[in-house]
């Protein structure tokens, strides 16, 4: 915290335009020993010339200066606005390195001191993550929804109704000659159950967050050519797989992300299913049921004009027939899709469902969804320590099940337990964020 970091904040590559931010008690010292200002008025945009720290001119422009408490990190913030180029940037780059208590910045590490102060929750934190990860609009918005503190706002009410209660209780450990009256301790007991009850409805979702944050997964099954790679491409609408008319084409889970509708989708071609003695066809098989048992949706492709292999699976709720070929068998099921991979006939209605089955499973609701595993193994640890205090055969016991009901929530946003977590959350940031 005490070292001054620096970093491009925008992607490498040639640009009209790149950003790179320096956070940190040193930071003002770039704008005076390198573009010639002192004493920068913050918030305002001055153009002036970046120099090496010889004096040679590097660049024409914008430093934007940011005193602290009132920026990004907390700290002194300053932005240089500079032209995109590669030579540019790393010209720049050379320079701050060589001002003593400046260094790169690490993943994340802009970000992590937004949280370590008080910018930020945790959850505000891995929103902005996913924010900038986000690759389609649902995404994008339940990104920008957590950012805002959409889920911290919901834990810390709990949170806050687990303080008052303990407070009750503590209060009659200290003064155990008061007995607590019957109406209190009902109240008590009954608010506990509403917030665990609460806590149970918002787990009880699906998944729905987390699936609409990582996608929402199609695996492709069937017998070998029955036409699953052909299918893979069309609904891709590129030439992601190998087509071929000899069976095991395929030894590997192929995938692919799509964009349907704003919701994302990751599409998994796999290995034919049949009777194999050949080693590496068969771990192809294997990997090929576990896709299928992962997945969301399967998409069981028959071949029409020489229906019979199928393979049965546990949950028939989430397998979707689809029956290939029709542009040479004339088929009429009951259920499913007819189709031709070839021709693209019955492509747009199967385009068209799966949409629309996507956006049932994972569309942003009114209230905020879980994002991501941490969140819902805390939320389950909490419920677990509310059942704890309400099965307590002392007042003492069912103290200390509320404490650990409340330093689970806490782990979520940040008030408990953060360096524990903070390497954790901020390993797959990018740099410069």
């Amino acid at each position: 915290m005490n070292d001054t970091i620096f970093a491009p904040a925008t992607a490498s590559g040639k640009a009209g335009v790149a950003v790179i931010r320096i956070s940190g008690p040193q930071a003002f010292k770039v704008p005076e020993r390198m573009c010639g200002i002192k004493n920068p008025k913050p918030r305002y945009a001055s153009r002036a010339v970046i120099r090496s720290l010889d004096g040679t001119p590097i660049d024409d422009a914008i430093i934007l200066c940011f005193p602290h408490p009132a920026s990004f990190t907390g700290e002194d913030v300053v932005e240089l606005q500079i032209h995109g180029g590669r030579a540019v940037t790393a010209a720049i780059l050379e320079q701050l390195s060589k001002i003593d208590g400046l260094r790169p910045a690490e993943r994340g590490e802009f970000t992590r001191r937004a949280v370590e102060n008080g910018k930020m929750d945790l959850t505000a934190a891995e929103g902005l993550a996913d924010l900038v990860d986000a690759e389609t609009e649902q995404q994008r918005r339940q990104a920008l929804r957590q950012m805002g503190g959409a889920l911290a706002e919901i834990y810390e009410k709990w949170r806050g109704e687990l303080v008052r209660l303990l407070a009750w209780q503590e209060a009659y450990i200290d003064f155990p000659e008061e007995e607590i009256p019957d109406d209190v301790s009902e109240s008590i007991r009954n608010k506990i159950i509403d917030v665990a009850n609460e806590i149970k409805h918002h787990l009880d979702d699906s998944r729905r967050g987390e699936r609409l944050r990582e996608g929402y997964l199609i695996a492709i099954i069937g017998a070998p050519n029955a036409g699953k790679s052909s299918l893979m491409n069309k609904l891709a609408k590129k030439d992601v797989a190998i087509v071929s008319s000899t069976a095991g084409t395929t030894r590997d889970v192929i995938e692919v992300r799509l964009d349907l509708n704003g919701y994302p989708v990751v599409i998994a071609d796999t290995a034919g299913l049949r009777e194999t003695e050949e080693e590496i066809e068969a771990e192809g098989i294997r990997r090929a049921l576990a896709k299928a048992d992962e997945a969301d949706l399967v998409l069981q492709v028959v071949d029409a004009s020489a229906p019979g292999f199928e393979t049965e699976f546990h949950d028939s709720n989430k397998i979707l027939k689809i029956f290939n070929k029709t542009d040479i068998a004339a088929v009429s099921p009951t259920e499913g899709f007819c189709l031709s991979a070839k021709t693209g006939a019955g492509i747009p209605e199967l385009l068209e469902y799966l949409a629309k089955r996507v956006e049932d499973a994972v569309s942003v609701r009114e209230e905020p969804s879980l994002t991501r595993l941490r969140h819902r193994t805390a939320l389950e640890e909490c419920v677990k320590s509310l059942e704890d205090s309400l099965k307590a055969s002392e007042i003492e016991l069912a103290a200390e099940d509320l404490r650990m009901a409340m330093r689970s929530l806490g782990k979520i946003t940040g008030q408990v337990g953060v360096e524990e977590l903070l390497d954790v959350i901020f390993k797959d940031f990018c740099i410069g964020k």
